[in-house]
């Protein structure tokens, strides 16, 4: 039997524009209703994603560990519902195995200062008391905006003295002026760059990311920049060294860029390279990408720590905010749970060689899901001729298979797919690229624009390892042992539960298929 087109596999959707599906909101609504569990089947918070508790998150802050807990901060704006939909405070939750966290309230709050709320920045632990808090103090460098509005940004020091649980401001005077230039000063990220005992900044300034170095965290000096044109405005600047599989040291370089305008993804961007302490060397001028979906942003990269506490020089964690500013405030969690805020699972990031000889960032999903596993279905070996619906229902859970072929045009798998078959997400491979596809479902983006990320694929192989992360909300697909990840928002009935295969131009097996649902 000769397999369907690709234009039919997505043909035929009942799925209109992602607005007019969503559900509506009561006439006369009173307060935000309480969240939810996730096994309410009317709700749509995640099932084993991060999740805001209430009202609105965005930007996570890099998660730092202190006393055998990750400490995580994230912006959070508690006045979201009311119609406020600007200020942020640190809102602050508590993880030892980063999929299970504990919510632990405001951490930096906002208006407490004449210079208004607190956006991105990051937090370190001061182990050697080197701006004068103690030694153990938890010193965050935060942006803000004095006088309101965003023309005018500074970086401001807060500082912690209970295990980073609270925060005191350090005065109102910023450590780090803003240059008179307007907007696009700011997210500042700091390291301990032990190489010249002293502190690093990277800050986003437009098209630009500035270095300065620090002796104790309130008086910063400029060293240099790295500049990149082509990717719009760059924010939320990452900077840290890690061991690739072959023995190289590296340091890499990344920030959260908008390519879409020379069409590239609206994600997390990096090079790798060298670092002098103030200068960043790339070893090549274009960039990588660390997602290509729609919807990994103000990605943050992080300490891996071992069972003893110690940090792994050869992995790091990474974090992204599973939304797009292009339709931010587009989702049916509003209603149907009153919040409007959810992360990507945290990966797990390594540093590896490519056939080329360049390096590159592979992703998996952090190991410590598979403490959380609390159903598997094996569906084993499948063989696809055309379209499979298979023996599974379900919203929210894992999918894992290795698809083989010898002659195809492409494979791969319709998620979420409604009972009719009319309603599905698409995610496989189909000639020289991987692909995720939303347009056949409910979807933030009603532009039209931004349904079908791809990321390149070699057929030659005959093969495909495909791992994909399925929730109420999201679809984060990882190719290949996470040489590239797809991750994106997608909004399906919650009655569009069945799974089905596909292939096109041939025959494929899908090996060792695996599903499995979590419990957190």
């Amino acid at each position: 039997m000769r397999g369907p087109t690709r234009r039919a596999l997505f043909a035929a959707t009942a799925a209109g524009a992602g607005a007019a599906l969503l559900p509506a909101a009561p006439a006369g609504a009173g307060p935000m209703p309480k969240p939810k569990p996730a096994r309410d089947c009317l709700s749509y918070r995640a099932g084993y994603h991060f999740t805001v508790p209430d009202q609105w998150k965005n930007d996570p802050q890099r998660p730092v560990w202190i006393d055998g807990e990750y400490h995580y901060y994230y912006l959070y704006n508690a006045d979201y519902l009311d119609g406020d939909e600007v200020g942020t405070a640190w809102r602050l939750a508590t993880s030892t195995d980063l999929v299970s966290f504990t919510d632990r309230g405001i951490a930096v709050p906002k208006d407490t200062t004449v210079n208004g709320d607190v956006w991105s920045g990051s937090a370190v632990v001061d182990s050697g008391d080197t701006a004068g808090f103690g030694a153990g103090a938890v010193v965050a460098v935060v942006t803000m905006s004095p006088g309101g509005g965003t023309d005018h940004q500074e970086q401001f020091l807060y500082y912690s003295t209970d295990g980073g649980r609270t925060f005191t401001n350090h005065g109102t005077a910023p450590v780090l002026a803003g240059p008179g230039v307007g907007a696009d000063f700011r997210d500042p990220k700091v390291i301990r760059d032990d190489d010249h005992d002293r502190w690093v900044m990277a800050l986003a300034e437009r098209n630009k990311i500035g270095f300065y170095h620090s002796a104790d965290l309130k008086s910063w000096t400029y060293a240099g920049g790295y500049v990149q044109d082509g990717i719009g405005v760059l924010e939320c600047p990452d900077l840290f060294r890690i061991t690739a599989d072959d023995g190289t040291t590296k340091w890499v370089l990344g920030a959260s860029a908008d390519g879409t305008g020379a069409g590239q993804p609206n994600t997390y961007a990096y090079w790798t390279g060298s670092f002098d302490g103030g200068e960043f060397a790339a070893d090549s001028a274009d960039p990588q990408w660390l997602d290509h979906g729609w919807d990994w942003y103000a990605a943050v990269t992080f300490e891996k720590r071992r069972a003893d506490g110690s940090s792994d020089p050869a992995a790091r964690y990474a974090l992204g905010w599973l939304n797009n500013w292009a339709y931010a405030h587009t989702t049916p969690t509003i209603d149907a749970d009153g919040f409007d805020g959810t992360d990507s699972v945290v990966r797990e990031i390594t540093l590896k060689k490519s056939a080329s000889g360049g390096y590159y960032l592979a992703s998996r999903p952090v190991a410590a899901l598979d403490s959380h596993v609390s159903r598997t279905v094996n569906l084993g070996d499948l063989t696809v001729d055309g379209s499979r619906l298979v023996d599974y229902t379900g919203v929210s859970y894992e999918l894992t298979t290795e698809i083989t072929w010898s002659q195809l045009a492409g494979a791969g798998v319709q998620l979420r797919r409604s009972p009719d078959g009319g309603r599905h997400i698409d995610a496989g491979v189909w000639g020289d690229y991987a692909f995720l596809n939303r347009r056949g479902t409910v979807g933030p983006d009603t532009s039209g624009n931004r349904q079908e990320s791809r990321s390149p694929f070699d057929p030659s192989a005959g093969r495909v390892k495909l791992r994909i992360l399925v929730d109420r909300t999201s679809v984060e697909m990882f190719v290949d042992d996470g040489r590239y990840v797809h991750s994106s928002e997608v909004f399906p009935y919650l009655v569009d539960d069945r799974l089905a295969l596909f292939a096109a131009g041939g025959t494929a097996v899908f090996r060792n298929t695996v599903v499995r649902e979590f419990a957190v």
